[in-house]
């Protein structure tokens, strides 16, 4: 198989790249850097299986030449990061939605499978827990920045499933819970890796909000292994997956176990939403997914757990 990712210089595009390599891929890479590093694929460059682009993936040229190369692609390439969202919701919505466009559209020349990353963020506010892939939506106002990539995702789930019904593009699409591990930074707002950033280097480690606000993290090798999986599955065409962990913890009792396993004499501290991102900042109070469906497909199961993700983390970071 010859595969493309774009964004696959990212953290979750690189230990793709990784998996597609060591089961006898080519594999091509598209990444712009923006929220990527060259670093996160640096050891793969003296395989002569992988080629890389530094480009965007609005390039629409560069997009159609990797396209027509490839069998299948997967589509990682977003802007992504609650910070990032905040900062600079133009760049969120273009990139997503004009880039998702893009892919669709070259794909479907050629009729190349198309493997679609979305995010648990598209449930927006749904108060029935754990979520299912077919639960109502429910975001909040357009006048608060924060829900932008939310709707944006959905936009592309959108896009992906017309294109499916109208034009008969397989595509599957896979909504990405909270995914950690090695090469993820905390620079964007990825909880984990900013906690343990802060612990090691015995600041504070804040927690936003009361941080009774609950979440579950999956070890990104477990959520590469099921992308692949599902690429490979001829039934799960047309369908939409969770992909995450069921194992679910508040915000608190996350930053007490990550001031443990990093050894840390840190103080933790709350601090408001106003003062971390912007006011009126709405946050979820629980997000924590119903893994069954890709159970059923795939026989998905995480197998690392918190402590394990913890402590890679921890390992990685530390080195």
């Amino acid at each position: 198989m010859r595969s493309l990712i774009t964004g696959g210089a990212g953290f979750i595009g690189s230990h793709l790249a990784e998996v597609l390599l060591e089961r006898g891929d080519e594999v091509y890479v598209i990444d712009d850097l923006s929220t990527g590093s060259i670093l996160n694929i640096e050891h793969l460059k003296t395989n002569p299986e992988f080629n890389y682009t530094i480009d965007s993936v609005m390039n629409y040229p560069v997009i159609a030449e990797l396209v027509d190369r490839c069998d299948v692609i997967f589509h990682l390439a977003a802007a992504v990061g609650v910070n990032l969202i905040i900062e600079d919701p133009v760049r969120t919505i273009s990139t997503n939605i004009r880039g998702t466009e893009i892919v669709l559209e070259l794909s479907v020349k050629k009729h190349k499978k198309v493997v679609l990353a979305s995010t648990s963020e598209v449930y927006g506010k749904t108060p029935k827990v754990p979520f299912c892939e077919g639960d109502d939506l429910v975001l909040g106002p357009t006048n608060m920045g924060r829900w932008s990539y939310a709707c944006s995702k959905a936009i592309d789930e959108f896009l992906a499933i017309a294109w499916w019904k109208q034009y008969s593009l397989p595509v599957v699409i896979v909504r990405l819970f909270n995914t950690v591990g090695p090469r993820q930074t905390g620079r964007y707002g990825m909880v984990i890796p900013r906690l343990i950033e802060q612990a090691l280097a015995g600041e504070p480690i804040t927690v936003y909000g009361s941080g009774e606000q609950s979440r579950s993290f999956a070890y990104v090798k477990d959520i590469v292994d099921a992308i692949v999986k599902l690429s490979e599955a001829e039934r799960a065409v047309g369908e939409i997956f969770n992909l995450g962990s069921d194992e679910e913890i508040t915000i608190g009792e996350l930053a007490r176990r990550v001031k443990e396993a990093a050894g840390s004499d840190s103080e933790i501290v709350n601090i408001s939403y106003d003062e971390a991102y912007e006011e009126g900042f709405e946050d979820v109070l629980r997000r924590v997914p119903d893994i069954s469906k890709a159970r059923e497909y795939i026989g998905f199961e995480p197998k690392v757990k918190l402590a394990g993700i913890l402590r890679k983390t921890v390992e990685y970071m530390r080195e």
